[in-house]
């Protein structure tokens, strides 16, 4: 698995709107200043979030994205799905399920499962509102 900077951009987008709950729609400048990313970058990370229903948009002079829910309700693997092409630690494997030739011979196809398995329940027990507090990891 390679979570590549459109993914990481993501999660940036996501957790600056979780930290501005009180500022309604925000522009994407805005955000773009705030996390120093291109906007250009920006609108094709923000069309996909929005297109899997994790960002609310209005248009015109006070438009601009907001969350759609609370920050305990993302999970950051529904955000990095809704990114990136796959998670999966091998090419091979896609959403759950093996697409090779050789899947029926290949003795390291239940290992990369069960790999698949462990990230993404992981990635989904982990909170934009565990990011935001840390309290996930303290203590630790």
């Amino acid at each position: 698995m390679n979570i590549t900077s459109k993914g990481r951009y993501a999660l940036r987008v996501m957790l600056d709107l979780a930290q501005h709950p009180d500022d309604g729609f925000v522009s994407l400048k805005t955000v773009a200043d705030r996390q120093q990313i291109s906007m250009k970058y920006l609108e094709a990370i923000v069309g996909n979030l929005k297109k899997a229903e994790l960002l609310e948009s209005t248009r015109g002079k006070e438009g601009g994205y907001k969350l759609c829910k609370s920050p305990a309700e993302y999970s950051v693997g529904e955000i990095l799905r809704s990114i990136e092409d796959n998670l999966a630690p091998v090419s091979c494997i896609r959403d759950g399920s093996v697409s090779c030739d050789k899947a029926a011979a290949c003795l390291t196809v239940p290992m990369w499962m069960e790999l698949d398995e462990i990230t993404n329940n992981y990635l989904d027990a982990v909170t934009l509102e565990d990011l935001l507090t840390g309290d996930k990891w303290k203590n630790r």
